[in-house]
């Protein structure tokens, strides 16, 4: 791997602030997001829903959140909007209400819809805010960027045990109230992104990502094409736990739905620790080590879970957690360093990829447990990490640190 030191992306200082206050508006956005997974159990009783149709609402969500991105990424990548942030949020906000007021199943596919249009407006502009601000320091914006979405996805089921599922769908609507934060949060992002590319403009700098790799296009689509399916290993595995970790609590051990979203909320809570260990390793070692250890290592655990005690499935969905969420950081920038210059356009593909490979494995596991049992799913997806052995044919790109 080749730098330049006096190019501007290494010279500038990492501006904590900026990362700290979008990785805020990241948690916010997740938080609001991890509502509906959160309730599927009130709604599948409310609604007497099957797991397929459990499934197909999680697909509806991330269909729309993730065809979307790659689309937005490649626009703003010519054309920054930074106050699209906040029409991102708006969305969201919108969602929501009309979740809270669903009276039918259809009705809940076009709420949940809006909700994963939101999402794919707001990812990535917002991981280009934690591009601008990393000082070169990308592994490690990237995961403070992440822990902020991966700690709102641990608390957002709490806050929905808390206060949904003892009052009922209609209470859904106070969330509105924490998205009207996440639209004041963003516009003081977007106050600063519109200085940022205008202080640019009038040095009539135009910053360029160095290309630190001699690989054909041909290595470079084939690398990311890998990149795409460790992707869909690690985010088919997330949706079983997701979408089916409380069922598959309340249906082998016999516990109450609140019970369920605390074990849910361990998971996540591992999850976003993991994701702040992993980017500055990967700037630490080497992005592909980390990728290695977080998809192929967790293997011997998941392939345990389905036959332990509760007290061990709570343990090994905790160390689960924080080792395969460690790989996403690593993962994205990786791609970012393969593709110079398109930081919207791998944070779409990628952040699109990942949210419609959720979907689809909810909507598919879902069928699945309908013919079969949840226990069976869990027992099937976890064999889906030992996929991570494809990261050895991945390039070296990097130095040894």
């Amino acid at each position: 791997m080749t730098t330049n030191k006096t190019h501007p992306e290494i010279v500038q200082k990492t501006i904590y602030s900026i990362l700290f206050i979008i990785s805020f508006s990241h948690f916010i956005n997740d938080l609001l997001q991890a509502v509906i997974p959160s309730v599927y159990p009130l709604f599948k009783e409310k609604f007497n829903l099957s797991f397929a149709q459990i499934g197909m609402i999680t697909f509806t969500y991330q269909l729309t959140a993730s065809i979307l991105q790659p689309f937005v990424g490649m626009y703003t990548d010519k054309k920054s909007k930074p106050y699209s942030l906040i029409i991102g949020m708006s969305f969201t906000l919108l969602g929501l209400f009309f979740v809270s007021i669903a009276s039918s199943f259809t009705y809940l596919l076009v709420a949940v819809s809006l909700i994963g249009i939101g999402s794919s407006i707001f990812h990535p502009e917002s991981s280009r805010v934690a591009y601008l601000a990393s000082g070169g320091k990308k592994g490690l914006a990237q995961s403070i960027f992440q822990l902020g979405g991966n700690a709102g996805s641990a608390v957002g089921p709490l806050l929905a045990a808390l206060i949904v599922v003892p009052n009922g769908q209609s209470y859904i609507v106070w969330f509105c109230l924490i998205a009207l934060i996440g639209i004041f949060t963003l516009y003081k992002i977007a106050l600063w992104y519109s200085e940022h590319l205008e202080e640019k403009k009038q040095k009539n700098e135009v910053l360029k990502e160095v290309v630190i790799h001699k690989l054909s296009k041909r290595r470079v689509i084939s690398s990311l094409v890998i990149l795409l399916i460790l992707i869909f290993s690690k985010y088919f595995y997330l949706a079983s736990i997701t979408s089916y970790y409380t069922f598959f609590l309340i249906d082998k051990f016999n516990v109450s739905i609140q019970q369920s979203q605390i074990y849910l909320f361990a998971f996540l809570g591992a999850v976003a620790a993991g994701t702040l260990i992993g980017g500055p390793l990967g700037d630490r070692f080497g992005r592909k080590y980390v990728i290695w250890i977080s998809i192929l290592g967790v293997a011997p655990f998941t392939l345990l879970l389905p036959y332990v005690s509760l007290f061990w499935v709570g343990i090994l969905s905790v160390i689960i957690g924080v080792i395969i969420s460690s790989a996403f950081s690593a993962i994205l920038v990786y791609a970012t360093e393969l593709l110079p210059g398109k930081v919207g356009l791998v944070a779409g593909l990628f952040f699109g990829f990942a949210f419609g490979m959720g979907g689809l494995g909810s909507a598919i596991l879902g069928k699945l447990a309908d013919l079969t049992s949840i226990a069976y799913v869990f027992k099937i997806c976890a064999f889906l990490p030992l996929i991570g052995v494809l990261t050895g044919f991945l390039p070296n790109i990097e130095s040894r640190k």
